[in-house]
């Protein structure tokens, strides 16, 4: 078994924080300590009154992927990526991950230490 890792899109990421929510309720995570954590990053376009949304996901050194939980064959992947409602996150074999964000032009790929 090689080492797993998550891919994510950040092409259909909507920054509604359901992953934060699962993982500090996964962990019991108190205030201020987070597994992921999801950065709102707003741009305004040149010569626009428009405004642009993105939003970046980070783990933090605390996301462990949620180790025990798929040990114990309570599920298959991490709390985040379950209850993720756009699927915009997977889990998985991190060269398999690897491949698959070569066709993914904003995407982000993370494995712990």
């Amino acid at each position: 078994m090689g080492k797993k890792g998550i891919l994510v899109d950040m092409y259909y990421c909507t920054g509604c924080h359901a992953c934060e929510i699962a993982c500090k309720q996964e962990n019991g995570f108190g205030v201020g300590s987070w597994g992921i954590r999801i950065n709102e990053i707003i741009t305004k376009k040149p010569n626009s009154d428009r405004v642009h949304f993105d939003y970046l996901p980070y783990f933090t050194p605390q996301c462990n992927l949620c180790a025990e939980r798929i040990a114990t064959g309570e599920d298959t992947k991490p709390s985040c990526v379950k209850h993720c409602g756009t699927a915009c996150m997977r889990y998985g074999e991190i060269g398999e991950l690897a491949e698959e964000m070569k066709t993914k032009p904003r995407a982000i790929l993370y494995s712990p230490l």
